[in-house]
């Protein structure tokens, strides 16, 4: 595994391996891998010749008050575990080589971002649609792998790659899960026994929805209703407990093939999130 700082190397690389004949995957990650990302890393391995794996910890998709500063971040730990699973390529730029001290250019997405994680996080998915057109530009990928945990980041990042006539193909890989239910996020490790006992609210509020789906319930006010009393019991302060149509991001009167369950709560300073698609 070769590791690259400069994104004017990294496009060189990405230059020779087209130039032999032979495509790139893209895993975009903002570090502290887990399980997660290197599940995504060998769903990149079926998609294309080579994997590059991007780590960087992206400071303008951070509002003033989110965690940037106390982000979990290990790069030594990142590259063994990358080199471990495969990966050809990790880029790893510092905020200097991604960003310009007057940088003034930035890409907005204006429909799917107004809601769910984009009502609460003003700006965020202008980082992410920024960075990511820029990983996009410097990686030169013909595919990209994203987790379904980040459901509305793909549809944005999709609706992006549509509109702009970006030619890099989307894929979403499934949700890896621990043992009792828990989204693998690299956040989780700042939960304290507590909180991390706290936070299963959220994959069981799902489940207790998708269980009443199974069952036969259509009318998605009561999903909503049922997620968020799940999620109070288990002691989470609730940020959203939302029932939505994939293609738009639009609330949904009833639940149907292709609704999003999507929730996001706090475990005392940590927010989570995790979804369910129909």
């Amino acid at each position: 595994m070769v590791v690259v700082k400069s994104p004017c190397e990294m496009q060189g690389i990405a230059r020779k391996i087209h130039g032999g004949g032979k495509t790139i995957a893209v895993v975009p990650t903002m570090g502290f891998l887990h399980e997660g990302h290197l599940s995504l890393v060998d769903q990149a391995k079926k998609e294309a010749d080579v994997v590059v794996l991007t780590l960087f910890v992206n400071p303008i998709q951070f509002g003033p008050n989110e965690d940037y500063a106390v982000y979990p971040r290990d790069q030594k730990r990142d590259e063994a575990l990358c080199e471990a699973r495969g990966v050809d390529y990790l880029f790893a730029p510092d905020v200097g080589d991604m960003y310009s001290p007057d940088a003034s250019v930035k890409i907005d997405e204006s429909s799917l971002s107004r809601h769910l994680c984009g009502a609460v996080r003003p700006g965020h998915f202008s980082g992410v649609c920024t960075v990511v057109t820029k990983l996009f530009n410097i990686t030169m990928a013909d595919a990209a792998v994203f987790g379904q945990k980040d459901a509305q980041q793909v549809a944005v990042v999709r609706r992006m790659v549509r509109d702009l006539n970006i030619p890099v193909r989307i894929v979403m890989a499934p949700i890896v899960r621990e043992a009792d239910g828990l989204a693998m996020s690299s956040r989780n490790t700042r939960l304290t026994p507590e909180g991390r006992k706290a936070a299963l609210g959220l994959s069981a509020a799902l489940k207790a929805a998708k269980a009443a789906y199974d069952a036969g319930e259509r009318d998605a006010d009561k999903a909503r209703a049922l997620m968020r009393a799940t999620m109070e019991a288990s002691g989470l302060k609730v940020d959203y407990a939302s029932a939505v149509d994939y293609g738009t991001l639009e609330n949904t009167a009833t639940l149907a093939p292709g609704t999003l369950l999507a929730v996001a709560a706090y475990s005392g300073p940590v927010r989570l999130i995790d979804n369910c698609l129909l």
